[in-house]
């Protein structure tokens, strides 16, 4: 995700469908979001006994803390009008649509010089209080943490077995 989100050039996300854990992760990292209308977005980590960390660094960036809290700690699937409600993507359109969308920004972007672009999102980046690179490193921590405990092993085991975990308190 630290990767994409440094690209030197603008990424761009065309989501149809569903962009659920990863998914939704990389298309959080994006510069521009294009969601077709009936998309599934979410994070539903802690269901599975993990921690959505690194996707938190690019979530707090763009989101209310109210909605990161829905998001991650609520884990349930969001349709692509709430998620524009909330600021995770920029635009939504009929299925159809989203590659021509997401076509159209990137040939508004290709308007502006390289480097003039490069350096914007250098300085959006520059102007919050820490870096992606810092906030991944800690977000990642938590996230390694996560994915070696107890529950992350019942977590993952009872999706792949398609069943409840059962969560020992």
């Amino acid at each position: 995700l630290g990767a994409l989100s440094a690209a030197r050039p603008v990424t761009i996300a065309a989501v149809h469908g569903a962009a659920v854990a990863g998914g939704a992760g990389i298309m959080s990292a994006c510069d521009f979001v294009v969601a077709a209308e009936g998309t599934k977005i979410g994070y539903p980590e802690t269901r599975r006994g993990l921690v959505a960390g690194l996707v938190l660094t690019f979530l707090r960036r763009q989101l209310r803390e109210r909605d990161i809290r829905e998001l991650l700690l609520g884990g349930e699937l969001i349709d692509a009008k709430r998620a524009l409600a909330m600021g995770l993507v920029n635009r939504v359109v009929s299925r159809d649509e989203v590659m021509p969308e997401a076509l159209k920004f990137a040939d508004s972007v290709l308007q502006g010089a390289p480097n003039a672009i490069l350096q914007t999102k250098q300085m959006i980046e520059q102007l919050w209080s820490t870096s992606v690179k810092q906030d991944l490193e800690l977000t990642l921590k938590h996230h390694m943490q996560a994915r070696g405990s107890v529950e992350a092993r019942e977590g993952i085991g009872a999706f792949n077995e398609k069943r409840k975990p059962n969560w020992v308190v």
